[in-house]
């Protein structure tokens, strides 16, 4: 089996917004997004550059198995990828 070779953190932050971007194709996955957050939808769209968010884009859809493999299948990774990833972000 081929090693990975490790994500960057360029990669990471893309796989977070590729995260943002899957919760936000369902109401209710963005709803519940939004709410264990605090912020408003308006607030989304001026933290899309911002390292720390995308971070906590991630601890949500890691918090939840059947979103870990859901967004893995998407983006056909691995289920562990979302996790690594998070692991380079602040």
């Amino acid at each position: 089996m081929a090693r990975r070779a490790p994500l960057s953190p360029q990669q990471a932050e893309a796989i977070a917004a590729e995260a943002l971007a899957f919760l936000a194709e369902d109401a209710d996955r963005l709803g519940r997004f939004l709410a264990l957050s605090g912020l408003a939808p308006t607030d989304i769209r001026a933290q899309l550059n911002d390292a720390v968010f995308l971070g906590g884009v991630l601890d949500f859809v890691l918090g939840e198995d059947s979103l870990i493999v859901a967004l893995a299948e998407r983006l056909g990774l691995p289920p562990e990828t979302p996790a690594a990833a998070r692991r380079l972000l602040p």
